[in-house]
């Protein structure tokens, strides 16, 4: 009788134990490499909260197909030393579904490689073009190419019949690419470069640079950068008396930029997604709903402005749960439905994926922006 009652107890445990294993197993572990602290963190900060706002919302609405998805985040402070061994803790011992992040271009790059052999999804958070081209399998990204910021930055000269300028960038990987691209365009678009200057990240006085800017006699400044230069830059320039007209990248879409240059951001120019200008699109647009939403949740919870790097993490986490739930808890049925996942309304603008194209986001996922009276506003209008 007792033997029958320890097998019975023993045949309970281990449904039990079973039991608890399938939910375990059922959960879909994504794994997200930001930079919530140090010189990054105005992106990654709001990435990481805009992140856990959705997995928790998701989830409260019973998660993907039933299934609850836990969000691991790493803090790579920047750094893309940090970056690949998150990056391998998250594949190796975590056995993470995905990754989404790295926060910036320079972190990406650094650990393609590595999601391409592990057959791990990646859909980044940074902006550089060379992230998706050339194409790797498994690696995506969720803000607008940078080819198309300089074409829109190049189209904006043309108007002002702008055609000579100076090109100032960081020694970032962003800045690097970012400048490779504006170098490798302007002649399309008859626009001569006559002075290509670049900066220290972490750098807090630019005048030197601007100085000579001021000496080559251009039209324009065009900066491309991530960090705080941005403003330096800008102040820089007002105690120089440059008042020509100055254009930043798309990295320039967060308010703290502007409240930081002050009143030197005034007349600043710059491509950006829709969401830093919600309030001005018509009720029609395709984009508004998803817009407004995300900004009214993230403004309420954060009692932070929203910016477009929160954006970035929003559609790369959002696009990939699309990838799920078409393809389910299979990683190559989900990589496949990724990659062809199309009319997705994201904030950076309607991703059509496809085999050739990992971004998904065309030129008119642009707008010009400018700055007027402290905000943000649509350029021209």
């Amino acid at each position: 009788m007792r033997t029958r009652m320890l097998t019975g107890i023993v045949v309970i445990m281990m449904l039990l134990v079973s039991g608890f294993s399938g939910a375990q197993a059922a959960d879909i572990k994504i794994g997200a490499i930001f930079a919530v602290t140090g010189p990054a963190s105005f992106l990654g900060a709001p990435e990481q909260k805009t992140a856990q706002m959705l997995v928790d919302e998701i989830n409260a609405n019973g998660g993907i197909n039933g299934d609850k998805i836990v969000l691991i985040v790493k803090d790579s402070q920047g750094n893309p030393e940090k970056a690949v061994s998150f990056a391998k803790q998250l594949i190796e011992e975590e056995q993470v579904f995905a990754i989404i992040g790295p926060s910036t271009s320079g972190e990406t790059m650094q650990i393609k490689a590595l999601a391409d052999s592990s057959k791990t999804l990646l859909v980044s958070c940074a902006a550089a073009e060379a992230i998706v081209n050339p194409l790797s399998p498994y690696v995506f990204k969720s803000p607008q190419k940078d080819s198309d910021a300089a074409r829109k930055i190049f189209m904006t000269l043309q108007e002002l019949k702008i055609s000579k300028i100076a090109v100032t960038s960081s020694n970032t990987g962003f800045g690097k690419l970012g400048k490779d691209q504006l170098t490798k365009i302007a002649p399309e678009y008859n626009i001569e470069i006559a002075l290509s200057e670049e900066y220290e990240k972490d750098a807090t006085d630019l005048t030197g640079v601007l100085t000579k800017v001021k000496a080559a006699d251009v039209g324009a400044v065009v900066n491309w950068s991530i960090e705080p230069a941005q403003a330096i830059l800008a102040k820089n320039m007002r105690q120089l008396g440059l008042t020509i007209p100055l254009f930043q990248s798309h990295g320039f879409g967060n308010i703290m930029y502007v409240k930081e240059a002050g009143e030197a951001a005034e007349g600043i120019i710059f491509p950006a997604g829709r969401l830093l200008v919600v309030d001005s699109l018509a009720q029609d647009h395709p984009q508004k709903a998803v817009l407004e939403k995300y900004k009214k949740d993230y403004e309420a919870k954060y009692q932070e402005e929203v910016s477009t790097f929160g954006g970035h993490a929003y559609d790369a986490l959002m696009t990939l749960v699309k990838a799920i739930e078409i393809g389910g808890a299979d990683k190559e049925k989900a990589r496949s439905a990724l990659e062809n996942l199309q009319g997705f309304v994201g904030t950076a603008g309607i991703f059509n994926f496809s085999p050739t194209d990992h971004n998904g986001l065309g030129m008119d996922a642009f707008e010009m922006l400018t700055v007027k009276g402290g905000k943000f506003a649509v350029y021209g209008k």
